[in-house]
């Protein structure tokens, strides 16, 4: 019973640090995790290592190889390009219905998800991306749809390390705001405009980072 208790949060700390550490870049698209090397560093056996990459695995940030291992996922240019038009497609719809049915307890919980501007760190941008992906969560939720809203969640999940590359961070509470003001007010094209231009925003700066800078590291192409 202790060891599967102690399996249980060792699973949960490493799948926390791996994660964020293919969110922050700094393990690359195609590099293998030493299973042994991991179970090693937190002192346990393979099995709570292997649990947290199958996690990963379910969010779209690992591969698993059959004989060969677990490696940090890759992303063509074309998937990439997918995903952020599939973004626009479902959060365009959501916002609309959202707008229409929204809550003041909805209104409070997205009001509440962000905690400021603290820098450009890794820390701070760890707590950017999950105040992203739980904001657009229950923006999702407060459509009604929760299908809709799992499947935005997901998308978040393996977008996750591109946008931390375009290091929105400052803008991120303010361009929220916006999006949850017209909300609130129940203004269906003011939230279509505001979800438009967050989304488009993101992918012009997704693309051009990817495409100038980054296109060799990520092996998108």
């Amino acid at each position: 019973m202790f060891r599967a208790i102690q399996d249980e949060t060792s699973k949960t700390a490493i799948y926390v640090e791996l994660r964020r550490q293919v969110i922050m870049g700094h393990l690359k698209p195609g590099e293998r995790f030493n299973v042994e090397g991991i179970a090693h560093q937190y002192n346990t056996s393979v099995t709570p290592v292997r649990d947290a990459l199958h996690l990963l695995n379910q969010e779209g940030l690992v591969i698993v190889r059959p004989r060969s291992g677990y490696f940090v996922a890759q992303t063509t240019l074309k998937q990439l390009r997918d995903l952020l038009d599939l973004r626009h497609l479902l959060e365009l719809a959501a916002a609309e219905r959202a707008a229409e049915r929204i809550t003041p307890a909805e209104i409070e919980a997205l009001r509440s998800v962000h905690a400021g501007y603290t820098g450009d760190d890794d820390v701070s941008y760890d707590r950017y991306t999950e105040e992203n992906r739980q904001f657009h969560f229950l923006l999702a939720k407060a459509s009604g749809n929760n299908e809709l809203a799992e499947l935005i969640k997901r998308l978040h999940d393996r977008l996750a390390r591109f946008m931390v590359m375009r290091h929105g961070g400052r803008n991120q509470v303010q361009t929220h705001n916006r999006l949850v003001d017209a909300l609130e007010a129940h203004d269906v094209a003011a939230a279509r405009e505001a979800i438009l231009d967050d989304i488009e925003r993101s992918h012009d700066s997704i693309l051009d980072k990817v495409l100038s800078d980054e296109a060799a590291s990520w092996q998108v192409g």
